[in-house]
């Protein structure tokens, strides 16, 4: 395989798991080479924004062959990171948290889940996904022992700030944010915001038009 060079832009590293699904997609179903004209169709975006794209960390596409599906989903794997393996607990074991727990792709790209937390005596000893709740006063010697990458945060908007100083000062690197709050975090953590109520509202407003 071509090797690539990872100083892709921001932009295109957003449509990248766009990508990596659909050419998951389409070795599922045993396809092995699409032009980008036909990927472009798929994911309803120009053939000349495919090539840019791809072209952008490699020339995976032939003239007349189009690109190899498996190839070229590898590529996307590896500059995404999932050719790697990483710890990740979730801080609060509500809807959002069971939800999340339960989504087996997470396993199959390499998230490996390790532990959830909360501090509801009743959610504390249930069992989640695969784990059991344990209680906030362990997280601690739990980050400590398992060497966590990733904390995904699903408490209240209240304490999200106090829990986010307390994982990045046990040297969590990288925090998935469902909480409806802006983290104040170390330069050298990376948070990804996942606001549901500000998308849910911008459907309310096309809605609207």
């Amino acid at each position: 395989m071509q090797r690539f060079s990872k100083k892709v832009s921001m932009t295109v590293v957003k449509r990248l798991p766009k990508y990596y699904q659909y050419l998951s997609d389409l070795l599922e179903n045993d396809i092995e080479k699409i032009s980008s004209r036909e990927l472009a169709s798929l994911m309803g975006l120009t053939a000349s924004q495919i090539r840019q794209d791809l072209n952008s960390f490699g020339g995976y596409g032939q003239q007349g062959y189009g690109y190899n599906v498996g190839e070229l989903r590898e590529a996307i794997k590896e500059i995404l990171g999932l050719d790697s393996e990483y710890n990740c607990m979730i801080i609060g074991a509500g809807n959002m948290g069971h939800a999340i727990a339960n989504y087996e792709r997470f396993k199959r790209e390499g998230v490996i889940l390790k532990g959830v937390f909360d501090v509801d005596p009743l959610r504390v000893g249930t069992v989640v996904g695969s784990v059991v709740v344990k209680h906030m006063d362990e997280i601690e010697k739990f980050i400590k022992n398992n060497e966590i990458d990733i904390c995904i945060l699903c408490v209240p908007r209240e304490v999200g700030q106090k829990v986010a100083t307390l994982i990045t000062d046990l040297g969590v690197k990288g925090i998935l944010n469902f909480s409806p709050l802006d983290l104040d975090v170390p330069g050298d953590v990376v948070v990804e915001n996942v606001n549901i109520t500000d998308s849910l509202f911008t459907l309310t407003y096309l809605l609207g038009e």
